[in-house]
This record gives structure tokens, sequence and C-alpha cells, in this order.
């Protein structure tokens, strides 16, 4: 399924609730589906700049795909980084570079985050294009 096809599944996801709390309980139900996370790269080097609360992120590459892999301390990060793992984990670095991040504002995340939390997802943002950006010049070089 392609990145576009997974944003628009999410955006359908979140119209089928009709308000804010029930948005919010279905975001943290994604952080409950997050894949386990290791002890031993929850360090500074995989920690997230920017967040208010820790997260680490780390990245594997299996045949051409990056995996991403993420957790944080908090409920509702978690689940922000279980909807940018179910969009962009298991693409290609090509086409992850060609996304982009209109869903959330379909989907109204930056109207209901505080503006920590939506600095946060620029930062997690941010560290899953440069992940995209670093694999494709290394195929390049």
């Amino acid at each position: 399924m392609s990145i576009k096809s997974r944003q628009q599944a999410l955006i359908e996801d979140f119209e089928f609730f009709d308000d804010w709390s029930d948005k919010y309980a279905y975001l943290i139900s994604l952080g409950k589906t997050l894949p386990a996370f290791p002890e031993d790269k929850k360090n500074q080097a995989h920690m997230v700049k920017g967040c208010q609360s820790q997260v680490w992120f780390d990245v594997e590459i299996k045949e051409g795909k990056l995996i991403f892999y993420g957790i944080s301390d908090a409920a509702i990060v978690s689940g922000l980084i279980g909807l940018l793992l179910k969009v962009y984990s298991d693409s290609d670095a090509d086409e992850i570079l060609a996304s982009d991040t209109s869903f959330m504002d379909e989907i109204g995340l930056s109207q209901h985050l505080s503006p920590t939390r939506n600095n946060g997802l620029s930062a997690m943002i941010n560290y899953i294009y440069k992940a995209a950006k670093d694999y494709a010049d290394a195929q390049e070089a």
C-alpha cells in the first residue's frame, strides 16, 4: 500500500469519530500497538530532540524499505508515533521524500495539539524524512 493510500485510510479512520475525545482515544490506541522498542536503544543517540516528552526512534533497512521504530513515555505521543509508523514505515526512501504531511491537517491534528506537541510531531517527521534522505544519498554514492 502506498503512503498516499495509508494517509487516506487514516483520514477516513479519524472521520469516523464525531468529537476529539474519541479521536484522542483512537490516537492513544495506535500507540498501544507499537512494536517493541529495544531497551538498549533508549539512549541519547536515538532520542528525538525537540519533543516535550521523551521520544526515541530507530530505523532499519529491509529489502530497500525503511522500517521505523519508536516509543515515548507519553500516551498521546506514542499515539502520534503509531500514526507516523502506520504511514511511513515499510516504505522506500524516494516515496517518503516525495510525500507530504497535509493529511495531518485534514485529520485536524495541528488545530488540536498543543504547540509543544506540534513541535514534537514536527521533530519526529523531520527524523523520518532525514532518515529517508540519508538512505537515498547513501544509495547514490
